[in-house]
C-alpha cells in the first residue's frame, strides 16, 4: 500500500481564477459537468472538504446517479465515499449536510488542543482524528491510507487546496473553467498565496482539454502517479 492515497484535485473556477462570490452556491458549472463530477465521485474511496466549505456550502457530497449508487454497494461499498473534513476551531453544526446526509463514514481532522471541543460537539455523528499540535495535509493523508483510503478527491476551498498542493500532495488536478468573470477581489480564490512545486521552471503537465457545454475542463498531472482513467 501507498503511503498515501492517489490525490485528486477538483476544481471549478471563474474567467478571472475565483471560487464564486457572495451569492451561495454560485453555479460555475453546467448539468453535464455535474454529472461528469458525480462519476468521479463515484470513483474514489473518500472525499474531502475544507471547514469554510462545510459551513458556507453545506454540501451534501454524495453519489447523486442511483446506478452509480448500486455499482458501489455490488462491490460491497457504500453508496457514496467516506467524508472529510479538517477544522483548526471545531466550529461546525452537527445539523449541516455533511453530517447528516448519506449512511457513510464522516472523518473530522482538528488539532490536539481542540480535540476535546469537536467530540463534544461533533463526536455522535462523525469520527474526531486527532491530527496532532496542527493539522498538516501530508500526516492527515498518512492516516487515510492507514484507514484503507486508496484514491481520495479534494473538492475545496482554497485554503485546502493551497495546503495540498504546496505540500506536493496532489497526483491529478482538475480544472473547469466557466465562461464569466467574478470581478470581486474580497471573493475566494482557487489558491491562496504559497510556494508551489510547479512553477516557470517546472511546469505542470497538462494531459486533456475537454469542452463541456459552456466550460473547459483542464485536466493536469502532478506526478508520475497520475491515472489517465
Amino acid at each position: 500500500m501507498s503511503d498515501r492515497p492517489y490525490t485528486l484535485l477538483s476544481c471549478s473556477v471563474s474567467l478571472d481564477g475565483y471560487l464564486g462570490d457572495e451569492t451561495p452556491r454560485l453555479a460555475l458549472s453546467n448539468a453535464a459537468d455535474f454529472d461528469r463530477v458525480d462519476e468521479v465521485r463515484a470513483s474514489c474511496d473518500a472525499i474531502l472538504v475544507g471547514a469554510v466549505t462545510v459551513r458556507t456550502d453545506n454540501p451534501r457530497l454524495l453519489v447523486r446517479s442511483q446506478a452509480r449508487r448500486d455499482r458501489r454497494t455490488a462491490r460491497g461499498l457504500t453508496a457514496s465515499p467516506m467524508k472529510i473534513t479538517v477544522t483548526e476551531r471545531a466550529n461546525l453544526d452537527a445539523r449541516s449536510n455533511f453530517f447528516t446526509a448519506g449512511e457513510v463514514e464522516k472523518l473530522v481532522y482538528t488539532s490536539t488542543p481542540r480535540v476535546p471541543d469537536a467530540r463534544a460537539r461533533l463526536g455522535m455523528v462523525a469520527t474526531i482524528v486527532d491530527g496532532g499540535r496542527r493539522v498538516r495535509m501530508r500526516r492527515l493523508s498518512e492516516d487515510l491510507a492507514d484507514r484503507g483510503v486508496e484514491r481520495l478527491m479534494v473538492e475545496g476551498g482554497g485554503i485546502v487546496h493551497t495546503q495540498f498542493l504546496a505540500d506536493d500532495l496532489v497526483d491529478e488536478l482538475q480544472l473547469v473553467v466557466a465562461p464569466f468573470f467574478v470581478g470581486d477581489s474580497s471573493a475566494p480564490r482557487f489558491v491562496t498565496d504559497g510556494h508551489f512545486p510547479w512553477n516557470a521552471d517546472r511546469r505542470a503537465t497538462l494531459a486533456e482539454v475537454r469542452q463541456i457545454g459552456d466550460v473547459v475542463l483542464l485536466r493536469y498531472a502532478l506526478s508520475s502517479r497520475f491515472q489517465d482513467r
